[in-house]
């Protein structure tokens, strides 16, 4: 429908926990939906409401990049995480800031989908992944904050 403008670090939105979804009216499906064009148009493949200035518990998530693959969750709850992995993540929120992370492999997820009904997802790979990054903003978490104090950031990547 729209792409929103990002939010970026130092904005203050991006540090607050955000509050769980309590009524699934046409602005939760109109708030995906937009989520889903702002994280297209920036060549994302993961978007936390937070990131457009809404402290709310959505996220989107579409780690192949094609359209039409994305998936949504609202309120969501990690159940299960299982194995590590390490991974050179970056975000939008934190332009040209690029670091390795370690986070759990594989999850299982619960929450609803846009129009409230149960969701259940279980994921490995970048998907986890991708999962994990989003539902640390929606805690108002940062990637960066999973780095160890006093590792070097990489330099930023070439476009």
């Amino acid at each position: 429908m729209a792409v929103r403008p990002l939010c970026v670090m130092p904005h203050e939105v991006l540090r607050t926990v955000a509050a769980p979804i309590t009524r699934f009216t046409k602005d939760v499906s109109t708030l995906v939906r937009d989520l889903v064009d702002t994280m297209h148009a920036h060549d994302g493949v993961g978007l936390a409401a937070p990131q457009i200035g809404c402290g709310v518990q959505v996220f989107v998530v579409s780690p192949s990049q094609r359209l039409g693959t994305a998936l949504a969750v609202v309120n969501p709850i990690l159940e299960r995480t299982s194995g590590h992995a390490e991974i050179v993540e970056g975000c939008l929120s934190l332009p040209d800031v690029w670091d390795t992370v370690r986070r759990s492999a594989s999850v299982r997820l619960r929450g609803q989908d846009p129009l409230g009904k149960p969701l259940r997802v279980d994921a490995e790979g970048l998907l986890a992944i991708v999962i994990q990054h989003e539902l640390d903003h929606l805690k108002g978490r940062l990637f960066t904050d999973r780095v160890p104090r006093g590792t070097p950031r990489r330099a930023p990547r070439a476009p």
